[in-house]
């Protein structure tokens, strides 16, 4: 253990040329109030280091209680990057859930760890978030060290950004899950919603997976939407039960015409979603799948 008297709230990170990791560890630590944006330190000076409450991604070793959380070293045989470092230290110390863990993590820090480690998929014309961060640094190899302080900076401002609104979205479908809980205990082939809410994310968090549900009706704007659920949160790009064939891309007059409901705006062409003018139209709708499947 280092007998260095530490600046508390202080952050260290190396100096030159920044990625997304550190970053995004840097941006985590603010959003939750741990560090002081005023006392970032940029450096490999290890007298510099040494005072720093937090050390990321600089320093070789990786050790929590200490709070570094370097992934370089030799002796680190994990998958994490220095932003999902500080993003297990931040559950382990009970700073956040693990809900709330694994909501960051798949909603960016397991992409981050991805990108910084070389495994991610390399798509063409893809830009990932840790892209984007990248761009951040000047496009010169000679610029100044306080050009790039500057440059880091503007790409932490950023991520606090994206960081702030994915917590902000988070307390928002955390605040939603008992309106969905006292819903899913109604054991019914579909959720009914009287007014818009995210509940895809709280229906799977509450053993979704094993619920009978097969579609979702609620408010969409000024209309109502007959939705499908998928059968797991991994593969929400697909249905349990697609809406009928026949109603595959139609719109409004076409759509009337074939379902029989006067108040039909449209149908997606791949059958997980219909709109209506209102929930009782919706409900028709609702009840001639459920009648095309029981037929």
């Amino acid at each position: 253990m280092s007998t260095v008297q530490r600046l508390s709230r202080s952050f260290g990170t190396h100096d030159g040329s920044f990625h997304a990791d550190e970053v995004t560890a840097c941006a985590l630590l603010l959003l939750f109030d741990l560090i002081d944006e005023t006392n970032i330190q940029r450096s490999r000076n290890p007298d510099i280091l040494n005072r720093c409450e937090f050390v990321c991604d600089v320093g070789g070793v990786y050790d929590p209680e200490e709070k570094l959380f370097d992934h370089h070293q030799t002796t680190y045989k994990g998958t994490l990057s220095s932003a999902g470092m500080i993003l297990e230290y931040l559950k382990s110390k009970e700073v956040i859930t693990d809900i709330a863990y694994q909501y960051f993590n798949h909603a960016l820090v397991m992409g981050v760890d991805a990108h910084d480690n070389g495994v991610d998929p390399q798509i063409p014309g893809y830009c990932s978030f840790s892209n984007v961060v990248s761009n951040f640094v000047p496009a010169s190899h000679e610029v100044s060290v306080e050009e790039m302080n500057t440059a880091f900076h503007d790409a932490l401002n950023f991520v606090k950004g994206h960081l702030r609104r994915l917590w902000e979205r988070f307390l928002y479908i955390q605040s939603c899950r008992d309106i969905v809980a006292a819903e899913m205990a109604k054991n019914k082939e579909c959720l009914i919603f009287d007014r818009g809410l995210p509940w895809l994310e709280a229906f799977f968090e509450m053993n979704g997976a094993n619920h009978p549900a097969k579609f979702v009706i609620m408010p969409s704007g000024v209309h109502w939407k007959l939705r499908g659920i998928p059968p797991s949160y991994d593969q929400r790009m697909k249905v349990r039960h697609p809406l009928p064939q026949e109603w595959a891309g139609l719109l409004e007059n076409e759509l009337k015409q074939v379902s029989g409901i006067s108040g039909a705006i449209f149908c997606h062409k791949g059958r997980f979603i219909s709109v209506w003018e209102t929930k009782e139209d919706a409900l028709k709708a609702l009840s001639i799948v459920l009648g095309k499947e029981n037929s």
